[in-house]
C-alpha cells in the first residue's frame, strides 16, 4: 500500500528483525535512531495494522459464516502456510516498528505517538492470542535470538492490558509532536474511550477463567461510563483511487472488476438477514448488492440447482444452494464446487462496509467504479459492539449489572443507525434516499426491534443468550475478530449451517502455527490439532460446542 519507510534485516525463524552492527556497516538507505521521522514510522504502523486487521478479520468472518468459506473442510481451509503473511505483518512490521518507535518517542516526549502505537500493540497481541493462543513475545523481538520460545496466552494477554494502561497514561500526559492520526484525526479523548472499550473486550473474553475478576473490572468500566459513543467509531476509511496506489477497500477491489468475481457471499448469513424473521433486516440492502433479482435456473450458472440437499442439511432443515427466491446468490458453508462464469450475476458486497453499491433493485452488473467506488471502512470497534458485549456480560457473568434486553436493543439501534449514516455519507446517498427515506428506514428499524424484543421475552432464560448473540453477529458484517470471539466464548448463535460435506472437519479453536515458523524454529513445535483451545476458552472441546 505504501513503500516501507525503513528497512531492518529479518530473521526467518520468526520474521523478526535481526540487526547488523551499524558501527561497522553504516547503510545510508536504512533509517536509524538518529535519522528516523517518527511521524512516518507511526504512519507505517497504522497502515500495517489495517492490513493485519483485514487479514485476521477475514479469517474470523469465514469461520462464523459472515463470509463464505470455499474449501471442502476446515483442515484444507486453514493450513499453516495461510498464516505466514499474518505472522510477518505482526512481528517483522507492526511489533518491530513499535519497538523501534518506543524509546525514540519517549526520549522526544512524543507521548501521543506512543499512545497510538501502544493501543495498536494491545489489539494485535490480543488478536494473535485469540487465534493462536501461545505466541512469541518476550523473546520475539530480540535480534540476537533466532529461535524465540512461545509465551503462554495469559502472559501475552497481560502484556496487552499493560500496553493499554501505558497508552492511557500517554494520552493524559503533556506531549510534543503531532502525529498523523489515521483513525481519530487527533481527537485524543476518543483514544481513551477506545482503550476502555478494548478493556471491556479483554475482561469479557476472560470471563470463563476469572468470572469474579471480570465482573469487578466490567462493573468499574460501566461505572466510569467512558466507552466510545456514536460518532467515535474506531474505523479506517478507504479512498477510491484505482492505481498508484489502489486505495479502495480490499473487498471492493477484489469483486468490482470488469468481469465481476471475487468472493461469494455466505448463504447462511444472507438467509438470516432476509428470510428467518419473515421480513428483511433493514441492513440487508446496505450489506449486499444483487446483480439480479431472481434466482438462477440453469445448472451451468449454479451447479446445485436441481440437486437434493445433503442428508444432514435435510435433517437440520438448513437452506441449500440458495437462501431464498429473490436473487441472493451466494454459496453454502465449505462448498468447493467449481466456479462458473457467474461473476456478473452473483450477489456482491454492498455499500457497507466495502464501499460498493446500495441495492435499490437496479439489478445492474458491477463495474470497477460502481457504487461508492470502494470508499468503504474497516469497522474495528463500534459503539454498537459495546452494548452487545455489555448485554452478554449482564446476562452471563454473576454480579455484573445492567439489563441485557435494553442493552441488546440499544446495540441494534446503534448498528442500524451507523450502517445507514455511513452509507449516506458516500456517493450512494442519492440512490439510498430516493429508494427509502430516513423516516421509512426508522420505521423499519422500530418494527425490527419490536420483533426481537418480543422474541427475547418469549425465550426461556437458557435461550436468551442466543437472541443477543444472533443480533450481535448480524451487526458484525466486516468484523470477524469479534464474531470469532463471540462464537467461541458463548457457542452462540448456535444452529449454524454446517459444511456441505458431512465430514467437514474440526472447527479451529486455535489456528496451527505458520509453516515458515515451525520449519525453522525448533522452539516452536506444531500443534497436534486445531481442536486445541485458546486459554480463555474453557468450553467443551470439539464440534459439540461450535462447528
Amino acid at each position: 500500500m505504501i513503500r516501507k519507510i525503513y528497512s531492518l534485516f529479518i530473521a526467518l525463524s520468526l520474521m523478526v528483525v535481526s540487526a547488523c552492527d551499524l558501527d561497522l556497516l553504516d547503510n545510508p538507505n536504512a533509517v536509524t535512531a538518529d535519522t528516523a521521522n517518527l511521524n512516518l514510522v507511526l504512519n507505517s504502523i497504522q497502515l500495517d495494522f489495517v492490513s493485519f486487521y483485514h487479514a485476521s478479520s477475514t479469517n474470523g468472518m469465514r469461520l462464523t459464516r459472515i463470509a463464505n468459506q470455499g474449501n471442502i473442510n476446515y483442515e484444507n481451509a486453514y493450513v499453516p502456510v495461510n498464516f505466514n503473511g499474518l505472522w510477518t505483518t505482526t512481528y517483522s512490521e507492526i511489533l518491530n516498528d513499535i519497538k523501534f518507535l518506543e524509546p525514540l518517542a519517549e526520549n522526544a516526549n512524543f507521548r501521543r505517538h506512543l499512545g497510538i502505537a501502544r493501543v495498536i500493540k494491545a489489539y494485535v497481541l490480543m488478536t494473535m492470542v485469540d487465534y493462536f493462543d501461545a505466541v512469541p513475545y518476550t523473546q520475539a523481538l530480540d535480534p540476537s535470538n533466532f529461535n524465540p520460545t512461545l509465551d503462554p496466552g495469559p502472559q501475552v494477554y497481560a502484556a496487552a492490558l499493560e500496553a493499554l494502561t501505558l497508552a492511557k497514561a500517554d494520552f493524559a500526559a503533556p506531549s510534543v509532536g503531532t502525529p498523523q492520526d489515521n483513525f481519530y484525526g487527533g481527537v485524543y479523548v476518543n483514544w481513551i474511550k477506545l482503550i476502555n472499550s478494548l478493556e471491556l473486550k479483554y475482561h469479557l473474553n476472560r470471563k470463563l477463567i476469572d468470572p469474579s475478576g471480570s465482573a469487578a473490572a466490567i462493573n468499574a468500566l460501566v461505572a466510569a461510563n467512558n466507552f466510545i459513543e456514536p460518532g467515535q467509531e474506531f474505523l479506517f476509511r478507504y479512498g477510491t483511487n484505482l492505481t498508484d496506489p489502489d486505495s479502495r477497500h480490499p473487498n471492493f477491489a477484489n469483486q468490482y472488476q470488469p468481469g465481476g468475481g471475487g468472493d461469494y457471499q455466505s448463504n447462511w448469513y444472507m438467509y438470516n438477514l432476509t428470510e428467518t424473521k419473515g421480513f428483511d433486516d433493514p441492513r440487508a440492502r446496505f450489506y449486499f448488492y444483487r446483480q439480479q433479482l431472481t434466482n438462477p435456473t440453469l445448472r451451468q450458472d449454479l451447479q446445485c440447482i436441481g440437486e437434493f440437499p445433503p442428508v444432514h442439511y435435510q435433517v437440520g432443515q438448513f437452506p441449500f444452494c440458495l437462501p431464498g427466491t429473490r436473487g441472493y446468490w451466494g454459496r453454502d458453508h465449505l462448498n468447493n464446487n467449481a466456479i462458473p462464469p457467474d461473476g456478473l450475476k452473483r450477489t456482491a458486497y454492498g455499500v457497507y462496509p466495502a464501499g460498493g453499491r446500495f441495492d435499490n433493485d437496479a439489478a445492474e452488473s458491477i463495474t470497477p467504479t460502481a457504487g461508492a467506488g470502494g470508499a468503504g471502512i474497516q469497522p474495528i470497534m463500534l459503539p454498537a459492539y459495546i452494548d452487545f458485549m455489555l448485554a452478554e456480560a449482564a446476562l452471563t457473568i454473576p454480579g455484573v449489572g445492567g439489563d441485557p434486553k435494553t442493552l441488546m436493543l440499544s446495540g441494534i439501534k446503534k448498528s442500524m443507525d451507523f450502517v445507514r449514516a455511513f452509507s449516506v455519507s458516500t456517493s450512494q446517498s442519492g440512490a439510498i434516499n430516493s429508494f427509502q427515506t430516513l423516516d421509512e428506514f426508522n420505521t423499519s428499524v422500530t418494527s425490527y426491534s419490536d420483533y426481537v424484543a418480543a422474541e427475547y421475552d418469549a425465550e426461556p432464560t437458557s435461550r436468551k443468550m442466543h437472541v443477543i448473540a444472533r443480533e450481535y453477529w448480524l451487526s458484525l458484517f466486516g468484523n470477524g475478530n469479534e464474531s470469532n470471539n463471540l462464537y467461541k466464548r458463548t457457542g452462540q448463535p448456535d444452529g449454524m449451517q454446517p459444511g456441505l460435506d458431512v465430514n467437514f472437519g474440526d472447527f479451529p479453536r486455535s489456528f496451527l502455527y505458520p509453516n515458515v515458523v515451525v520449519s525453522t524454529n525448533p522452539n516452536i513445535p506444531q500443534k497436534a490439532s486445531q481442536r486445541l483451545r485458546v486459554f480463555w476458552d474453557t468450553n467443551p472441546e470439539g464440534n459439540d460446542w461450535v462447528y
